[in-house]
């Protein structure tokens, strides 16, 4: 059955993100909502399985926004 809740509540973007071993191969792709637990795992734009067993291409990274620590004073001030 249909649940307004679902409708009203707003839903987090899917994520994408690849587990790369020491060596920069591709050894898992996973969408979520929120970035995996663990290290090796980095947000790509898109998935692609033919990665799996490969290096990620150059423009597969998403861009990484951080802001500068003096910004963030500035904000929460």
């Amino acid at each position: 059955m249909f649940d307004l809740r679902s409708l009203l509540a707003p839903r987090r973007p899917m994520r994408t993100f690849a587990l790369l071993n020491a060596q920069g191969i591709c050894t898992a792709l996973r969408q979520s909502a929120q970035a995996p637990q663990g290290s090796g795992w980095v947000e790509v734009q898109h998935s692609c399985l033919s990665w799996l067993g490969q290096q990620l291409p150059n423009d597969a990274r998403t861009i990484q926004f951080t802001p500068h620590p003096r910004a963030q004073q500035t904000l929460a001030a």
